[in-house]
């Protein structure tokens, strides 16, 4: 079966093809274009024309890098949500019309869900683990439980990449500012004390924003500052991971999101896994950003264990919480 998964959820418009390989996903095709604001951050309904006008183009690019036609699709999948509403509705739409187009099944998935399954998906090895999601929007600590994916530790203000760029636009660094930031820690060698906010099993960050801003009035170096932000935000999340893991006595931890690419993250996270005797994982970097396969993949995964939707059904949901998704599929 192939499947083409459109994602839609914020500032990327991806499309990506998938095929079944001995259970793990093979990816046939995975392009991916971004909205960048000329100045600031995301506007969702200028974002929302970037993806209408890149819609037909970004389909013809994965149809032609996998080989393929239009008719070849067997199964057409979506993000769902959660997101911005301009921007999943544009990824709905373009299915619908796809779905309805070539008389195919149609599929809705999760998007945090997608970023967990993806990882399971392409790397054999990683079965069973907790991941740590960390993207623009969404910072979460998952696992599965009891027939879900389990939320055990989340932000309560701003995640992680929208710290980083709100940050990033307080000094001038263009969006996204993740990787800007990253670029100047590297070259940082003072630490800042900074808010280290953990309540329970959750984060906040909006308190450390604020203390590095202030740093930036008082003229301190700005690699040192990005610097002290890494560090103080990278142990919170990687704290909380362990919590999670020692909780749920799981011997697995898998990055997810668009924050995984960061290289001191993924240190910090791999010695916190080395020291439990457990397995490290992240995916390539395109399937650790925004993307259409692992749309696909969660969307043919649900598919084969017997998930079925209307037209009617595939309504976007903003607020499409982990732990509202019925995982019959999980082995």
């Amino acid at each position: 079966m192939i499947c083409l998964g459109i994602e839609g959820t914020a500032h990327s418009y991806g499309v990506g093809i998938i095929t079944n390989e001995k259970k793990h996903c093979n990816v046939l095709a995975n392009i991916i274009h971004t909205y960048q604001p000329p100045q600031g951050g995301i506007h969702p309904r200028e974002a929302a024309n970037h993806h209408v006008t890149y819609a037909d183009q970004i389909i013809k690019e994965a149809l032609t890098h996998a080989h393929l036609t239009l008719p070849d699709i067997d199964l057409i999948s979506f993000s769902q949500g959660p997101g911005l509403g301009p921007c999943l509705r544009t990824a709905a739409t373009a299915a619908r019309a796809l779905a309805l187009t070539l008389n195919k099944p149609l599929i809705g998935v999760n998007h945090c869900v997608a970023h967990l399954e993806i990882g399971r998906g392409t790397i054999p090895a990683c079965t069973n683990p907790i991941l740590l999601y960390v993207s623009g929007a969404n910072t979460q600590i998952i696992g599965f439980a009891e027939g879900k994916y389990r939320v055990f530790g989340e932000t309560l203000d701003i995640g992680i990449g929208n710290c980083l760029d709100k940050f990033g636009r307080y000094v001038n660094l263009a969006f996204p500012a993740g990787p800007k930031i990253e670029t100047l820690a590297q070259q940082g060698t003072t630490y800042y004390p900074l808010p280290y906010t953990i309540k329970g099993m959750d984060v906040a960050f909006s308190g450390l924003l604020t203390g590095a801003q202030q740093y930036i009035s008082r003229h301190k170096p700005l690699k040192d500052i990005c610097y002290s932000i890494q560090e103080t935000t990278f142990a919170a999340l990687t704290e909380v991971t362990e919590r999670a893991m020692a909780h749920t006595e799981k011997k697995q931890v898998l990055l997810g999101g668009g924050v995984a690419s960061n290289t001191r993250l993924r240190d910090m996270v791999k010695t916190m896994a080395d020291e439990r005797h457990a397995q490290f994982f992240v995916p390539r970097k395109d399937l650790c950003i925004d993307n259409g396969a692992m749309i696909a993949w969660l969307g043919y995964v649900m598919h084969i264990h017997g998930h079925t939707m209307t037209i009617k059904q595939s309504k976007i949901n903003q607020r499409y919480r982990t732990d509202m998704v019925e995982v019959t599929w999980y082995a």
